[in-house]
C-alpha cells in the first residue's frame, strides 16, 4: 500500500474513497478537505471568530486543531457535566490541549452554574441522562455563543454520527428532524449558527488525523452512552460499510443532495421569546427553563436546595488557564 501522491509507504488507507496516503499527505489532505467543506456550505468566513464545542474527545480536539491551523479565531467551550471521574478527566485533557497550544478556552461548570450535575439532573427531572444532558449542552452552547458575540458554533460531528442520526430519523420518520439535518443550521435571531466541518469524515479518518498529529485525547466513552440506540445504528451501518466501502458517505450525501431540498420548510414553526430567559422557543417557556424549574421545585421538596433558591437561566463561563 503506497501513498497516491508521492509513492512512499502509506500510513492511512481511506477505503471509502479508494486511496491511501503517507503521514504528511494525509494530514495535508484532511485539512484541505475540511476547508473545502467549510467553503462549499459557507460555514464560516475567512478568519472568523468561532466557538468550538470541546469535550476532550478526539473529534472535538481535532476540529479545534484544524480550525486553528486554517486561521480561524477558534475559542473552545468545555461544559463540565459533573459525571464523576469521566468529567474530571475530560476537563483535564481539554485544558492541557489548550495550554500546550496557547488556545483560548471557556468553561461552564453545570453544577456550579445551576446546582446539579447530569446524574442529579436526570434523577430530579425524570429524563434519561442523555436527554437532560443534551438539552443543557445545546442551550449553554447557544447562550455562550450569542452573549459572547460568536456568529457560529462548530461541533465535531463526523460522518458516522450524521449517518446514524439520519438512519434513526428514517426508521422513525420525523419530517421536521430530517428537514433540519445537515452540515449547517443557519443563524436566526437569538440562535447562533451550527456548523459541522467534519461531516464527511468517518470516525476512523478523524482518529487517524488525531493520532498522526499526536493529539492526546480522552479515549473513554461517556458512561451514560451505554445502550444508546445511536450505537446500534452505527454498528448496523458499519456492517454495510465493510461490504460496500463508501456506503455511509453515499447514504448521507444522497440524502442531502436529492431528498432534503424537498423537505425545506417542513416543520417550520413560529418562534417567540421565552418568558424566563428570552431565548427563542415555540411555547411560552423554553424546554431548558421548564426542565430546570421543575428540578428546582423537586429539589426544594427533597430539601436538596434551600427554599429561597431561585433558578437563573444564564450561566457565566470562566476562562481557563
Amino acid at each position: 500500500m503506497v501513498c497516491k501522491v508521492c509513492g512512499e509507504k502509506a500510513q492511512v488507507e481511506v477505503r471509502s474513497r479508494g486511496f491511501a496516503l503517507c503521514k504528511a499527505h494525509y494530514l495535508d489532505w484532511f485539512v484541505k478537505e475540511t476547508e473545502k467543506a467549510i467553503r462549499r456550505h459557507k460555514m464560516l468566513s475567512p478568519g472568523e471568530r468561532v466557538l468550538v464545542a470541546v469535550s476532550g474527545g478526539k473529534d472535538s480536539l481535532a476540529l479545534w486543531d484544524v480550525l486553528s491551523r486554517l486561521g480561524y479565531q477558534a475559542v473552545g467551550l468545555h461544559i463540565e457535566l459533573g459525571i464523576g471521574e469521566y468529567s474530571r478527566r475530560s476537563l483535564e485533557v481539554t485544558e492541557a490541549f489548550a495550554r500546550e497550544r496557547g488556545l483560548p478556552l471557556l468553561v461552564v461548570d453545570l453544577k456550579e452554574a445551576y446546582g446539579f450535575g447530569v446524574p442529579e439532573l436526570a434523577q430530579l427531572s425524570g429524563r434519561v441522562a442523555c436527554s437532560a444532558c443534551g438539552l443543557s449542552k445545546r442551550y449553554i452552547l447557544n447562550q455562550v455563543a450569542v452573549e459572547g458575540g460568536f456568529r457560529a458554533v462548530a461541533t465535531g460531528h463526523n460522518l458516522d454520527d450524521e449517518a446514524a442520526v439520519l438512519f434513526g430519523n428514517l426508521l422513525n420518520p420525523q419530517e421536521d428532524a430530517l428537514a433540519r439535518q445537515g452540515p449547517v443550521l443557519p443563524e436566526k435571531p437569538g440562535l447562533a449558527a451550527r456548523v459541522k466541518p467534519f461531516y464527511r469524515f468517518s470516525e476512523r479518518e478523524v482518529l487517524s488525523y488525531t493520532l498522526l498529529r499526536g493529539i492526546r485525547y480522552l479515549h473513554e466513552e461517556c458512561p451514560n452512552a451505554k445502550g444508546a440506540k445511536s450505537l446500534l445504528y452505527k454498528e448496523a451501518l458499519n456492517l454495510v460499510e465493510k461490504e460496500m466501502p463508501g456506503a455511509k458517505l453515499r447514504f448521507l450525501e444522497g440524502f442531502l443532495e436529492k431528498v432534503q431540498p424537498r423537505l425545506q420548510g417542513e416543520g417550520e414553526v413560529a418562534l417567540r421569546e421565552c418568558e424566563r430567559c428570552g431565548y427563542p422557543t415555540t411555547g411560552a417557556v423554553c424546554s431548558f427553563c421548564r426542565m430546570w424549574e421543575a428540578v428546582y421545585r423537586k429539589a426544594k421538596k427533597r430539601r436538596l436546595l434551600p427554599e429561597e433558591a431561585v433558578f437563573h437561566p444564564h450561566a457565566e463561563p470562566t476562562r481557563a488557564g
